[in-house]
Formats: C-alpha cells, sequence, structure tokens
C-alpha cells in the first residue's frame, strides 16, 4: 500500500476533504449581497422608466434592516471549523465527542456571525408628497436625510428610493 492511499483513508484526510468541500460551499452561498440602499440598482432594475414624485420629510426613525433568514454559509463554515478543532483533542470516543462538540458549537456560533453580518443600519423615512399624501419608506441610512428636507420618492423599476432633491445618483 502506497503512502499516498494510507493518507487517503486516514480520519484527517476525510476531515481535510470535508473542510474543503464545506468551505467552498460556504464561499459560495455567501456571494449575494442583498442591498436597501437608495444607491445601489441592480442591473435589470437600470435603464427603466421610474416615476418621481416629489415631496418634504416629515420624520426620519433610525432602524435595523436585516437578512429574512442566513444562507447557511455560517454554519456549515462554523460546524467545519469546530469539528476540525475537535478532532485535534484527545483519542478514540472522546475525540469523536469532541469533533461532534466542536462541530455543533462551530454551527452555532458561525450561524450568529453571520446573522450578525446579515444586519444594516437603516432609516424609516415619512414623506408628505407634494399631493397630500404621506408615504413611508425604509432604506439603508447611507444618505443623509434631515425633518423639511425636499426630496424625490422615486419608484417603479423595483424598490422605492427616497434621494434628496437634487442628488445625483
Amino acid at each position: 500500500m502506497s503512502l499516498i492511499t494510507r493518507f487517503a483513508r486516514t480520519n484527517t484526510a476525510r476531515v481535510v476533504a470535508c473542510v474543503a468541500l464545506l468551505a467552498s460551499v460556504a464561499l459560495v452561498s455567501g456571494c449575494a449581497k442583498p442591498s436597501a440602499s437608495a444607491n445601489v440598482y441592480t442591473y435589470g432594475q437600470a435603464q427603466r422608466d421610474q416615476v418621481v414624485r416629489n415631496g418634504t420629510v416629515i420624520n426620519v426613525r433610525p432602524i435595523t434592516i436585516q437578512n429574512e433568514r442566513t444562507s447557511g454559509a455560517g454554519v456549515v463554515a462554523g460546524g467545519a471549523v469546530g469539528g476540525v478543532g475537535g478532532s485535534t483533542i484527545g483519542g478514540g470516543t472522546g475525540r469523536t465527542l469532541a469533533v461532534l462538540g466542536g462541530a455543533i458549537l462551530g454551527a452555532l456560533a458561525g450561524d450568529a456571525v453571520e446573522d450578525r453580518a446579515g444586519k444594516k443600519d437603516g432609516l424609516e423615512i415619512t414623506v408628505r408628497l407634494d399631493n397630500g399624501e404621506t408615504r413611508v419608506i425604509a432604506q439603508e441610512a447611507d444618505v443623509s436625510l434631515v425633518l423639511n428636507q425636499r426630496v424625490q420618492v422615486v419608484s417603479g423599476a423595483g424598490p422605492t428610493r427616497v434621494v434628496p432633491v437634487g442628488q445625483n445618483n
């Protein structure tokens, strides 16, 4: 039996292969980054006719915008790292328990990290339109808005955005 064959059959090689697989899955699933920014358009939203209504900001309230659910990448990556960490402890049944415990704790920690990373500061903006209607729009806090500021409410090609009058986006 060759050295490579013996290495491939060891538990360490299996753990390394699983970690590599799980890490690649975590990287691929973590690529999508949704945005609630007034300044971000998807390709599908670009070059589309939109409706612009003018109004005045009558209230601005800080909020938190959070992903509806995690992608699972944190669970996978955390579980893999925890399992590998646990595999370095003890031997026999103790090692098996350490791998399982490390994987579970790592998965929980990874999910918590991903959940925290999926939160952004936002604003709930109340606008009194020039036609007398009132609208409330939530978006990322990446555009400075204050009370009594003149704004444009842009809608029709995806999300509704509030932008200061005269700002180039």
